[in-house]
């Protein structure tokens, strides 16, 4: 080749060429993800924005004095409500908006995120785990054609969103620039999670996890900033290490501080300029993180159905417990300076975790809190056999002597055991860490607190019972039903008694209905109509199981 042909090919008019050649595409790809999530992002959008609206109405409706929001506002200025929603800025002169900020924007920020990473590894890592990507390159569509729309799908769910969120913070009367700066500062963080999620999906080669990896940065941003508001109020250094930290120390309806977005902005422009490098030094399907090479002779266990379900269910059963397990003890610690600020804690408090010891009805709570966690895992491992059966694995070991019945009974074993372990070790760490921290009876109170652990597997096995029955009988909406029933469980738990939602609402959360042992002597009704929707939940997935055709939809 000649010097001037190269110089020509190097010209910035090539490089032009070159960079639409790879957009090819994009507007059509565009439409199509829109029609494919017109259903799952307009609920979505439209759940984040009615979050926004209804808490930013509630609270109004709810406290009808200052001096009632002033006591309130001491659920966020505490360590432990710091811990659970943010810096608390404002809560020394609190106002109704300022309220809303400091103790719920947390969770739409968490959502947004949620919503962004789910949005884009589903169109650009599962498409290409499941074969449909290399089916659409085979046309004339760009290399980067289905990165970018996934992006800009993104961007646009983010921007709805923020609308929604805008409009509900408007509607309580809030100011415009704190409610425009919550609006931005959920936009920021989605759109930041979606080009993380974007860059992890050139690294790994399954779907599951390269959300695996998306939800360990996430869960890693939140714990960051755990500690670091725990310690003080507004924050300390280590907060601004989280994203998360981030849009919280914009401090709406306080300082008012656009500045604090700019780290986020700067990340979002690197991952997504990493991402789009990364994809062009890998090939279609493959991820830059090679897989870790197999054992030269297989294990003997993995002869059985119970080592294959082993396999396939220890990674996610894991990581899940070792996380829940940090967190009890990271609680527990915390239970002396409970008892020792009892006095001082607002009375709305101090009723949050009922009982007469605001130690153990903390206990009590966390004991709940943290089981949202573990039935979260089991919720995670059932829709893990609705994977292995759309990817042809199970239907590949029936090939086999191996049974229908027995495969999922394996699997069952696996997933309850797992959860009953990671059940009993977090109640074990956390009762560990509050005895070691306790100054009266530290042994009983280890007793208890793992007793209040145990206490929480009905409402875990009412989960997965439930989510198996939708595996039987309608396996599309397996993952969906089990995710929604746990979101809401979450969402009654932490706020269904600050907003004084009527009854009903109460009666649908699974969580809500066990005794907060010790604090309240155990009540056997509940127990047992749990296990029994649990039971009857799992006698109806394997009866769906065998009735239904494989792969079906």
């Amino acid at each position: 080749m000649s010097i001037q042909t190269r110089a020509a090919s190097r010209s910035p008019e090539d490089a032009r060429t070159r960079a639409r050649g790879n957009l090819v595409g994009v507007g059509i790809m565009l439409r199509f993800m829109l029609r494919q999530d017109r259903v799952r992002l307009s609920l979505w959008v439209v759940g984040i924005g009615l979050m926004s609206f209804y808490v930013a109405n509630a609270v109004q409706a709810l406290v009808t004095d200052e001096a009632e929001l002033a006591q309130l506002a001491g659920l966020f200025a505490d360590p432990v409500g710091r811990l659970m929603t943010g810096p608390a800025y404002g809560m020394e002169s609190p106002s109704f908006e300022r309220f809303y900020a400091a103790g719920y924007v947390l969770f739409i920020y968490i959502l947004t995120a949620l919503m962004s990473m789910f949005t884009v590894i589903r169109h650009t890592r599962a498409e290409e785990a499941s074969g449909r990507a290399e089916l659409l390159r085979a046309a004339v569509l760009g290399r980067h054609a289905t990165l970018t729309a996934a992006l800009l799908l993104a961007l646009l769910a983010n921007a709805a969103a923020a609308a929604l969120v805008l409009l509900g913070a408007l509607s309580g009367g809030f100011a415009l620039t704190g409610s425009l700066l919550v609006a931005s500062s959920g936009a920021a963080v989605g759109v930041l999670f979606a080009a993380a999620a974007a860059l992890c999906a050139q690294l790994t080669e399954t779907s599951r996890s390269a959300s695996a990896l998306i939800g360990s940065l996430l869960g890693l941003a939140y714990l960051i900033r755990m500690i670091g508001d725990m310690a003080a109020v507004q924050g300390t250094t280590l907060s601004w290490f989280s994203p998360l930290g981030w849009s919280q120390q914009t401090a709406p309806y306080v300082e008012d501080r656009w500045w604090p977005l700019l780290p986020a902005l700067v990340l979002t422009g690197a991952a997504i300029s990493g991402a789009y490098a990364l994809s062009t030094r890998r090939d279609l399907g493959a991820g830059l993180l090679a897989s870790r090479l197999g054992r030269s002779h297989a294990h003997p266990r993995l002869g059985t159905p119970h080592g294959v379900a082993l396999h396939t269910l220890l990674g996610g059963l894991r990581g899940w417990g070792i996380a829940v397990i940090l967190c009890g003890a990271l609680f527990g610690g915390y239970a002396q300076s409970m008892g020792d600020t009892a006095a001082d804690l607002p009375e709305e408090f101090r009723s949050f975790f009922s009982g007469e010891s605001v130690m153990l009805g903390y206990l009590a709570y966390m004991a709940m809190f943290l089981a949202l966690f573990v039935a979260a895992a089991g919720v995670g491992g059932v829709a893990q056999l609705r994977t292995e059966e759309k990817h042809g694995r199970a239907e590949l070991l029936f090939s086999a002597s191996l049974s229908r019945a027995q495969w999922l009974r394996a699997h069952l074993t696996v997933i309850l055991g797992g959860l009953g372990v990671t059940l009993t070790l977090t109640g074990v760490a956390t009762g560990a860490a509050a005895a070691a921290v306790l100054q009266d009876d530290p042994g009983p109170r280890f007793l208890e607190i793992l007793l209040a652990s145990l206490h929480q597997g009905p409402a875990v096995l009412a989960v997965v019972g439930i989510t198996l029955a939708a595996f039987g009988w309608a396996p599309r909406f397996t993952a969906t039903l089990g995710w929604l029933i746990l979101g809401y469980a979450a969402v009654m738990t932490n706020f269904g008694p600050l907003l004084d939602l009527p009854e009903v609402f109460s009666a649908f959360n699974l969580f809500g209905h066990l005794a907060l042992y010790p604090v309240e002597p155990v009540a056997w009704g509940p127990v047992l109509w749990l296990s029994g929707i649990g039971v009857g939940g799992i006698v109806l997935g394997f009866t769906g199981w065998r009735r239904r055709e494989i792969n079906s939809v």
